[in-house]
C-alpha cells in the first residue's frame, strides 16, 4: 500500500510557567492510502496534539509530516478535521451547511449538497436547523459537510464522545458504510478501544505523555465486524493491556 501520510521524528512541547511540557515524544508513523487508522492513548497523553500536527494546524518542534511525499506545513485542501465539539452554523439550514465550503454554480452545489444529506441518512432535512435536530443528526451533518468537499483525507477527533452509546454505534455503521462507496484516508483519535477495533484497519496505541507509539495492532477482519467474535474480543484485551487493564 502505498503511503499517504509520513510521520518522521515528531516532537512537540509547550511553555508553561513551570518550564517546558514534552507532549508528543518522539513519532514516527506511515498510514497508507485509503488505510484506516484509530490512535488511542491515556488521557492528555498528546493524541489530539498529534493530530493537530498531522492536519497542518500545529507545527512540530522537531521533525516534519509528509502527504504524498511533500512536506505538510500548514492546512490543506486534501484534509478536513471533524472534531468533538459542534461546528454545524446554527443560522443556516442543513443544505446550506453542506454548500459551505464548495465552489461553484449555485445549482450544482445544491445537487452536491442533497446528495450528501442523503447519503447520511438526512434526507427530507435539507430545509432544518441545528434546533430541530438531534445530537446524532447534528454529527451528521458535519460528516456530510466534510465529505462534500471531496477531501482525500478525514482527521476525526472524538467525534462520536458527545453521543450516547447507540448512537454512536449508529453512527459508526453508518460511517463505514460510507467509506465503503468513497474512498478516503482516515485518521480517528478515540478513547473507545472497542470504536477503535469497531472502525479501523490499524490501532496505535500511544503511551503517557510525552506520547511515543507504544504497540500496533492491525484488524484484519472484513466489515461488517461483529464485536463479539472471539477473535475481536481477543484483540479488545490485548489493547487494554497496553493500558494496564
Amino acid at each position: 500500500m502505498r503511503a499517504k501520510i509520513v510521520v518522521e521524528g515528531v516532537r512537540k512541547s509547550y511553555r508553561t510557567e513551570n518550564g517546558p511540557l514534552e507532549v508528543v515524544g518522539g513519532i514516527d508513523l506511515s498510514v497508507g492510502d485509503g488505510e484506516f487508522v484509530a490512535i488511542v492513548g491515556p488521557s492528555g497523553c498528546g493524541k489530539t496534539t498529534l493530530l493537530s500536527i498531522m492536519a497542518g494546524l500545529d507545527r512540530a518542534d522537531q521533525g516534519h509530516v509528509t502527504i504524498d511525499g511533500k512536506i505538510h506545513n500548514g492546512p490543506s485542501p486534501k484534509g478536513i478535521l471533524i472534531s468533538q465539539r459542534g461546528s454545524v452554523f446554527p443560522w443556516l439550514t442543513v443544505q446550506q451547511n453542506l454548500m459551505f465550503g464548495l465552489n461553484g454554480e449555485h445549482s450544482h452545489n445544491q445537487a452536491v449538497a442533497d446528495h450528501y444529506a442523503a447519503l447520511v441518512g438526512l434526507k427530507g432535512f435539507e430545509r432544518g436547523y441545528a434546533h430541530e435536530l438531534s445530537g446524532g443528526m447534528l454529527k451528521r451533518v458535519e460528516l456530510a459537510r466534510a465529505l462534500a468537499v471531496k477531501p482525500e483525507i478525514l482527521y476525526m477527533d472524538e467525534p462520536l464522545s458527545a453521543l450516547d452509546a447507540l448512537t454512536s454505534l449508529r453512527m459508526r455503521v453508518e460511517l463505514r458504510r460510507i467509506l465503503a462507496e468513497e474512498r478516503h484516508t482516515c485518521l480517528l483519535i478515540t478513547h473507545d478501544v472497542e470504536e477503535a477495533i469497531h472502525m479501523a484497519d490499524r490501532v496505535i496505541v500511544l503511551s503517557a505523555r510525552p506520547a511515543t507509539i507504544q504497540a500496533a495492532f492491525d484488524v484484519p477482519f472484513t466489515h461488517p465486524r461483529d464485536l463479539s467474535h472471539p477473535a475481536l474480543v481477543t484483540l479488545k484485551a490485548s489493547i487494554l493491556r497496553e493500558f494496564g487493564l
